[in-house]
């Protein structure tokens, strides 16, 4: 698929199918979470609701069951669904999008009546005018995915645009809030439970973003991700000089190896400049001693350490913003990206280009707001308004002057590197779009079929409802783009 043979850098990596099994824990969890603890207590909810006449619960409890079950149709494809009080049967994924819709029209109707507050709110503090535009955000995104299948999914996405009803503020967002509760257990965020102790940083970074936010002089960059050290043997540091080996060799496996033939020239592979220290896509060597090199979480949205090229390593529970950050569900500036998908869709260049520019500064206000929750962070770091524009300015001009494929590109990388901390959306881009094409590709030369949607995990197959589908390039039913190898472009 992309040309040229393999070198040593790829041909021991894994692949998809490997790397999303059904029998990894994480599949798992997020079938019996849905399964065991969500959707049941929620239909048990409801009719508890309707019952009692709880109105604003009602539609609350509707919205959020919609959004779990079209995030599994998204996911999965054909999952098990019930209305309230009635047995699980397994449904195609359109239906489940229909049901859903239905539900959160339902809400709607609900939040509009009289009712008693929720006790506990923790995204909206009962105001429900925001749960309905929540409702309609959802609503929205939906159009969205099913825009391949629905001729009239852009104009119904237009008439909420038009309403302005829909999450198009700050003030709107749909997040949760590590700390609202600190009598609950993991009540911080579990990136920075994962990177922040006495062990060092868990987590590995993305090579790929890490070095096109270098490449876009990004300024989220120091928000996102936090250094430990300033060099990475084999690649220069902050002035421009060379690290050398240190005795015994590299901690970084991959340095001897050369940059895979299916790569392009100008891929990021292996290491990067500057003490960024990740991964490759793909990468399945084993795990050297540097957890104290890594680059860690940064303090947003985890609540981290803001990088101000301190470069301290990370051996305390209390750094930064102790993990009290977010868990971004949806953002206004996510909305802004969508509006920007329909309108390159519709060849709408000058409108694609400004509600880009949009979604940018939303995501980029709010990720400098978090600055303030690192007690250190250096001023002297903070990006300053005219740096912030120059970016903005940059991205306008590129995406300007691009031909059709790198316009699509160039919308479809930023609205990926706006979604971080929640990638949903982007699977979601990436398999209507087939966008951004120029990721980081796997490392090995032929990792299989890219996941159009995920294998059932064993704990889906355990009642007997559902049988195991035959290969993870079962598209769900608004993906009606070409079957691999001929989509997606950057497998």
């Amino acid at each position: 698929m992309f040309g040229g043979g393999s070198t040593g850098a790829g041909a021991d990596h894994g692949n998809y199918v490997e790397t999303f099994d059904s029998e990894s824990g994480w599949n798992n969890n997020i079938w019996n979470i849905a399964f065991s603890e969500m959707l049941p207590k929620i239909d048990e909810a409801i009719l508890i609701a309707e019952e009692e006449g709880y109105n604003m619960h009602l539609g609350v409890l509707k919205i959020i069951k919609a959004y779990t079950v079209i995030t599994l149709a998204d996911m999965y494809g054909n999952v098990l669904y019930a209305s309230a009080g009635e047995p699980y049967d397994l449904v195609e994924g359109d239906l489940i999008y229909n049901n859903a819709l239905n539900l959160l029209d339902e809400a709607i109707l609900e939040l509009n009546l009289s009712g008693e507050d929720l006790e506990t709110d923790y995204y909206y503090n009962n105001d429900f005018s925001k749960w309905i535009k929540l409702a309609n955000t959802l609503k929205m995104s939906a159009y969205l995915n099913t825009r391949l299948v629905d001729a009239s999914a852009i104009s119904k996405f237009n008439e909420i645009v038009a309403s302005n009803n829909y999450i198009n503020s700050v003030s709107d967002d749909f997040e949760f809030r590590y700390g609202a509760n600190s009598s609950e257990e993991n009540a911080i965020h579990p990136n920075y439970d994962r990177d922040y102790n006495t062990n060092g940083a868990f987590l590995y970074r993305s090579n790929w973003l890490m070095d096109r936010m270098q490449k876009d002089n990004d300024p989220r960059i120091r928000y996102y991700f936090y250094r430990q050290t300033p060099c990475i043997y084999g690649n220069l540091d902050l002035d421009g000089i060379l690290c050398d080996y240190p005795y015994g060799g590299p901690d970084i496996m991959c340095l001897p190896e050369q940059k895979p033939n299916h790569y392009a020239e100008e891929m990021a592979f292996c290491s990067l400049t500057n003490g960024y220290w990740g991964r490759d896509h793909g990468n399945s060597d084993g795990i050297p001693p540097d957890v104290l090199k890594r680059t860690a979480s940064g303090v947003y949205p985890a609540a981290g350490k803001f990088d101000g090229n301190n470069f301290d390593p990370i051996l305390s529970e209390s750094m930064g913003g102790q993990g009290l950050g977010i868990i971004p569900i949806f953002l206004s500036s996510w909305v802004s990206f969508m509006q920007a998908e329909i309108a390159l869709q519709e060849n709408d260049v000058a409108t694609a280009n400004s509600l880009m520019l949009e979604g940018l500064q939303k995501s980029i206000d709010k990720v400098m707001s978090f600055g303030n929750l690192d007690p250190e962070t250096n001023p002297d770091y903070i990006p300053s308004g005219a740096e912030v524009s120059e970016f903005l300015t940059s991205i306008s001009e590129s995406f300007t002057n691009a031909n059709t494929n790198d316009k699509w590109d160039i919308l479809a990388r930023q609205q990926l590197v706006s979604h971080y901390g929640n990638g949903l959306d982007s699977y979601n881009m990436y398999r209507r779009t087939g966008y951004p094409y120029t990721l980081q590709y796997f490392l090995n030369p032929d990792p299989g079929a890219f996941i159009r949607s995920l294998f059932y995990p064993d704990a889906a197959l355990e009642g007997g409802q559902v049988t195991q589908k035959p290969n993870v390039e079962v598209q769900v039913f608004w993906d009606t783009n070409n079957a691999y190898p001929a989509f997606p472009y950057s497998n």
